[in-house]
């Protein structure tokens, strides 16, 4: 079950019929008003999430069980397996250039810092190494200086932020500004961390495109998944960027913010 979910989150196609009888029975009842679906190709479908806070607690119930206790929860404690999250951070109490090492595990989060106000979350790993170019981009993206004392730095990598307990460990965030790919994945992550952050999200995106149309370079894979970039970035309210993908007919990959 897994797999289809981080398929889905990936704009991937899926056997949406063997994906069906897979969900459990409460969302299976659902399933009209939780997806959209197109056919691609023979017993594939692309997937489009239209309820996000009913895909997040899909997720969270799916989730590989914390303890028995959990398991028990979820209906099957035999399900028990010890699931644990490690997330890379930089911030202002470091001392060195070695970013440090947040372990999440249930309800329990050994930081061994204060954090800040404010939490910057940067998918690809170079650009995370980058991180005060990031911390500046993103600051003229918000019109407001961003520095590492008021603002941690957590390396994304890809679909792990949606996690259930990572997102709850980032409720304790003030702001949490999501730099992500632009393109249909970098977008539905960004939708699922809002669905369950709600305004304290924003994803980074600069004020005016046209001057960087350019820098989109990242031909989509399919036109599926281009077309789902387009609709998820209007119902997000990213009219702009919508614009540029449609302008260009393609992606942006975050490392091109390193050029500016």
């Amino acid at each position: 079950m897994n797999d289809y979910l981080d398929k889905i989150l990936r704009g991937q196609p899926i056997n949406y019929e063997a994906f069906l009888k897979k969900l459990p029975e409460q969302f299976r009842r659902r399933h009209r008003d939780m997806f959209s679906t197109e056919k691609v190709q023979f017993n594939r479908w692309l997937v489009t999430v239209q309820d996000e806070t009913a895909f997040a607690e899909l997720q969270n119930l799916v989730e590989a069980p914390l303890n028995r206790i959990d398991a028990a929860r979820k209906g099957d404690s035999h399900r028990h397996g010890t699931e644990v999250s490690f997330l890379l951070v930089y911030h202002g109490g470091l001392a060195s250039s070695r970013p440090d090492v947040v372990v999440i595990e249930s309800d329990f989060a050994d930081i061994g810092f204060q954090r800040a106000g404010s939490v910057l979350l940067i998918e690809n790993e170079r650009n995370f190494y980058q991180y005060q170019q990031m911390l500046r981009c993103t600051g003229e993206a918000l019109g407001r200086a961003m520095h590492l004392a008021s603002c941690d730095v957590v390396l994304g990598g890809g679909n792990r932020v949606t996690r259930g307990a990572i997102l709850d460990w980032l409720q304790g965030y003030e702001e949490v500004f999501c730099a992500f790919d632009y393109d249909a994945g970098g977008l539905q992550m960004f939708s699922t961390i809002a669905a369950s952050l709600g305004d304290k999200a924003t994803y980074v995106q600069p004020r005016e495109w046209q001057p960087r149309l350019g820098r989109f370079r990242n031909a989509p894979d399919s036109t599926e998944r281009f077309t789902r970039a387009i609709s998820l970035a209007e119902r997000l309210g990213f009219n702009s960027l919508a614009e540029a993908f449609r302008s260009t007919d393609k992606f942006m990959e975050q490392e091109m913010i390193l050029d500016e």
